[in-house]
Parts: structure tokens; C-alpha cells; sequence
């Protein structure tokens, strides 16, 4: 099979894929408060393009008797740790262990803007999360959907409830956003 034939192979996989996701999203398991989480990791993306970091971002919530009580969120933090793990989901659930004193997550949610790579996805699960809400899939590493499902795979010992491509074209215009920036500078 030649290169050209192969890639075209490639991207219309990917196209399913997407539009896969785009009826998972459409579905009655998106809430309100998945749009609202999903909004404020934007923000939190934001935030961090504004310093340099890739515009990504995750919030950890959760349900209590008085409503929703968010329980930690971050941004990418790579570029000012140095940590090469400083990825916002990674970030947020240390923070979320830490702030409830167990890193059993059960009964927690998380919205992130760009699908999870194999790395957060394998932590989702070691977390024992609840759910996970995402904006943009990622075709170069997206392992909640796109090119792996680790977070729904039935070999492991639990499994997460996962919701793509919510609020996905604002996800998408803020990375396009911040790479366009980026080689603009480059360049310049």
C-alpha cells in the first residue's frame, strides 16, 4: 500500500472516529454541568496560552447534596515545571488525591479540553474517576476514543464513562490559535 493511500485511510478512520464522538456528545448523558466544567477548563486553557503553556486544561467535580463542589483543576504546566507529566489531567488529579486525602476518586467527574493521551487516560483509570468529559480529539494521541480506549477498556479493573467532543470547536480554535501564534513568532 503506498503512502498516499495509507493516509487517506488514516483520516477517514480518524473522520468516523469524530463523527463517532460527536453522537456520544449529542447524547442524553451530557449535562449542563459538563458544559459548565467544560467552560471554566477553557478559561483555565486560556489562562495558561497566555503564559506560553499549550492551552489545556482539566477540572475535577464532583456531585454533593448541595449541588456541585469543584475539586481541583489545572492547566498544562510542562514548560514551567520542566515536569514532562505536567499535563493538566495528571496535574489535577494529584491535586484532587490530595485535597481529599485518598487517591480513590470514585464519584468524581472531569471535563478537559483536548482528549486524553495513553498517559492521563492509564491515570483516569488508576483514579478510579467517574467520568470523563472532553472538548477536542486529539488524532496524534487521543486514547479515550480516537486512537486507543483505554479509559472504557474491559481488561482492566475499572472502567470510565467518557464524553467526547463537548464545546470541541472552541477547543480546537484555542489550540489552533496558540500553535498559529507560535510559528507566527517563529518565523518572525
Amino acid at each position: 500500500m503506498n503512502v498516499a493511500r495509507s493516509r487517506t485511510l488514516a483520516r477517514r478512520r480518524i473522520a468516523s472516529r469524530r463523527a463517532d464522538l460527536a453522537a456520544l456528545a449529542s447524547t442524553d448523558t451530557l449535562t449542563e454541568i459538563d458544559l459548565r466544567m467544560m467552560r471554566r477548563a477553557l478559561r483555565l486553557a486560556a489562562g495558561a496560552a497566555a503564559v506560553g503553556e499549550v492551552p489545556i486544561a482539566a477540572v475535577v467535580w464532583r456531585r454533593t447534596g448541595d449541588g456541585i463542589e469543584i475539586v481541583a483543576e489545572a492547566a498544562n504546566d510542562r514548560e514551567a515545571t520542566g515536569d514532562p507529566t505536567g499535563h493538566a489531567e495528571i496535574v489535577a488529579l494529584r491535586r484532587a488525591g490530595e485535597r481529599l486525602g485518598s487517591w480513590r476518586l470514585t464519584g468524581c467527574s472531569m471535563a478537559v479540553t483536548l482528549e486524553p493521551c495513553p498517559m492521563c487516560a492509564g491515570a483516569l483509570v488508576n483514579a478510579r474517576l467517574d467520568r470523563c468529559v472532553y472538548g477536542a480529539t486529539d488524532p496524534k494521541a487521543g486514547a479515550c476514543g480516537t486512537l486507543y480506549r483505554i479509559a472504557e477498556d474491559t481488561r482492566l479493573n475499572h472502567r470510565v464513562e467518557v464524553v467526547g467532543g463537548v464545546l470541541a470547536e472552541e477547543s480546537v480554535a484555542l489550540l489552533r490559535g496558540f500553535f498559529r501564534s507560535r510559528r507566527a513568532r517563529r518565523r518572525g
